[in-house]
Order: C-alpha cells, then structure tokens, then sequence
C-alpha cells in the first residue's frame, strides 16, 4: 500500500493534469447536450403550443382518417382507369377518311373512304361512292391493320392513316395492302 501512494505522489503532477483535461472534455460534453436539450424542448413548446394532448390526438384521428379515405379512392380511381382502359381499347378511336371524285364526270368529292379501327388495328372500312343517280356504300374488314379483300388506292390512304393515327410519320408497306 505504501508503495502505491508513494507512485501516486511521483506521478501526482501528471495525473492532476490527466484529470483537469478529463474534467474538462466532460463539461464540454454536458454543454454540448445541454444545447441539444433546449433545441428539443424548443421544438417541443412550437409543437404543443395552444394545443393538449387531447386536441392533437383528435388532429393525428383526422388525418389518419384523411388518410384512409384518400387510400380508398385511390383504389376507386384505379378500378375506374382500368375499366376505361377496357373500354378504349376495344373502342374504334383511329380514323382516316379520304374524299374522293369517284367518276370523272363528277365533281366535288362526295365519294368517301371512312377507316374505324381500334388499338390493335382492327375494325372496318366504309366506302361510299356517289354518282348522280345512286349512292352506293361498301363495308371491308380489317383485321390487324389488313384487309383480306383486295381495297383500293383511295381505301389503302384511308387505312394508312387510320393506322397511324397519332404518330408522326411512320413507315407503312402500302404494297402488303394491295
């Protein structure tokens, strides 16, 4: 035992120093958590300002309530785009139409190439040729953008537009028509 106070005494100059820096580097942490407690308690007093605990749960109920119902329509709105979605695809929503002189003793273009077709390029062809005394009206199925009927260069426009309804300009084999 004497020989340990002894040490103590040698080294006492040392170890006050180790200590003073150990005091130290401790009151600089409790500063520093110190400020990190004002910061919170702070932030705490805006949070709770002119509000109780009761109010603030009715306020978290209602928008947890708000939530739910914007959840619910969410699901509503989806089921409803799908169900359009059906519909416009099997709907005829790409046309073409060409007018057309169809005898040369006419004029004015009162004959007409009307293309309906859908998403997958399905849908039909109406034709109707005007002459002075009758007007006659032919209908052809496309199927996949093709007609298995032979169609005219009036009704191959027709088609080609149809087709490409919407796109900018965009390659179509008029032969693979014809």
């Amino acid at each position: 035992m004497n020989n340990f106070l002894e040490s103590l005494q040698n080294y006492s100059g040392s170890l006050l120093l180790s200590l003073l820096i150990l005091v130290i580097l401790l009151l600089v942490c409790v500063f520093h958590l110190s400020l990190g407690i004002n910061r919170l308690n702070k932030k705490y007093k805006i949070f709770m300002k002119g509000k109780d605990g009761q109010s603030l749960e009715r306020l978290f109920k209602r928008k947890f309530d708000m939530i739910e119902k914007l959840e619910s329509n969410s699901e509503i709105n989806r089921e409803n785009i799908q169900k359009l979605e059906k519909l416009y695809n099997r709907s005829l929503h790409k046309y073409g139409i060409i007018k057309y002189d169809a005898f040369e003793d006419m004029g004015g273009k009162l004959s007409f190439v009307l293309a309906l077709l859908d998403k997958d390029n399905t849908g039909f062809l109406l034709n109707a040729i005007h002459s002075r005394e009758n007007c006659f009206m032919y209908i052809k199925e496309i199927v996949n953008g093709e007609s298995y009927v032979m169609l005219s260069s009036e009704e191959v426009e027709a088609l080609k537009k149809a087709v490409n309804y919407g796109i900018e300009e965009s390659e179509f084999d008029i032969e693979k028509l014809m």
